[in-house]
């Protein structure tokens, strides 16, 4: 089979099937939560901000809460794919876990697990299997992948960047994952997790499948748009609003936020997405429709709506922030988070290794 043919066989789904795909799996999940694993995750190049809370965040939280056995991977060894801050990783990973926590996920619950990769290197030792199952035709269509180097300003893609897909698949499958809470513009890792699953699965393990086929499991906030008005909120394109920051580097960030020359404000995403993306972020922080706060604002135009999503934003920020603020205080109690969570993935990928070991009639020492 040439590279172009296998590449034909791996299709990234058209948004709909998708949202009718994560819609079934929420409804197995809500009827029977403890037969699910979550794993999800972000890389440690800077602070989360509200569009990870709003797009991912909350509902890992929520997942959580439920009972679903949640990993939570700290991509660090990602961020040497395009990032030149490998002298502040370990402050950034840091960082990142103390969000995790004052955000909600409960690493004393006994079933969300937070861990750095570059500690389990029984996860990383299934991308060289992964890697012989997908070919450069199939790498080279990722379509996130391009928009990372697009927002990297990559010169050239090194081989990392290249096969970051393809780490990402030995995240998700390394636990066994069934679930991942994603936002629209990493569903096509998920297929390719999805295709990885299988592929080995009917090489290695046809008579006993190893991996489970996971499924994206969407938040009802896909996609949050920068506060330049450009694409989504990004810690690189620095358009967004960190969680660490305070109440008045909040309202001094919002006054920035573009908007567009009309004064009545109005819900209209297609014909004003700026204006209607503010309106978004201010229903996810009040709880209010957003049709219903352009009504209240009415005439009030972009001023009156960033004074509401201000206040809106910093009232639901802020046992989020007091929560941070004790952590940052106690970073041994975040240390100890990250250890727990170190022993768990290193148990859970040393059995799994051993099954695809098993599988590819690898030597066993002592065998």
């Amino acid at each position: 089979m040439t590279e172009q043919e296998t590449a034909e066989n791996l299709s990234y789904d058209t948004f709909a099937a998708s949202v009718a795909r994560s819609r079934a799996l929420e409804e197995d999940i809500q009827k029977n939560p403890r037969r699910h694993r979550v794993l999800t995750g972000d890389r440690p190049t800077g602070d989360l901000h509200i569009g990870h809370l709003f797009g991912s965040l909350l509902n890992r939280v929520r997942l959580a809460k439920m009972g679903v056995d949640s990993f939570i991977v700290i991509a660090d060894y990602q961020v040497l794919t395009d990032r030149d801050v490998f002298d502040q990783i370990s402050l950034y990973t840091i960082n990142l876990a103390t969000d995790y926590i004052a955000a909600g996920l409960d690493p004393d619950s006994g079933n969300v697990f937070i861990f750095p990769h570059s500690c389990v290197p029984e996860l990383n030792q299934l991308l060289l299997p992964f890697l012989n199952l997908v070919s450069i035709a199939e790498l080279e269509r990722n379509p996130t992948v391009k928009e990372e180097i697009e927002a990297a300003k990559m010169a050239r893609m090194n081989a990392g960047m290249f096969t970051y897909p393809v780490h990402q698949a030995a995240d998700i499958l390394f636990c066994k994952s069934t679930a991942i809470p994603v936002g629209k513009d990493q569903l096509p890792h998920i297929e390719l997790t999805r295709t990885i699953a299988r592929r080995f699965n009917a090489k290695y393990a046809a008579q006993k499948p190893i991996f489970p086929e996971p499924q994206g499991l969407l938040s009802n906030a896909p996609t949050i748009l920068g506060l330049d008005g450009g694409k989504k909120m990004s810690k690189s394109r620095n358009n967004s609003i960190p969680l660490k920051a305070s109440p008045d580097e909040t309202a001094k960030i919002i006054k920035t936020a573009v908007t567009d020359s009309e004064r009545r404000i109005t819900y209209e995403p297609e014909r004003r997405p700026q204006v209607a993306n503010l309106l978004e972020i201010a229903s996810f922080a009040s709880g209010v429709a957003p049709e219903i706060i352009a009504e209240t604002i009415g005439d009030g135009g972009a001023g009156k709506l960033k004074q509401y999503l201000t206040e809106s934003l910093n009232e639901f920020l802020r046992p989020l922030r007091a929560r941070r603020a004790k952590l940052e205080a106690d970073p041994a109690t975040v240390r100890r988070a990250l250890d727990k969570g170190i022993a768990k993935a290193r148990e859970v990928g040393e059995e799994t290794l051993r099954e695809v070991r098993g599988a590819m009639n690898m030597y066993r020492q002592g065998s």
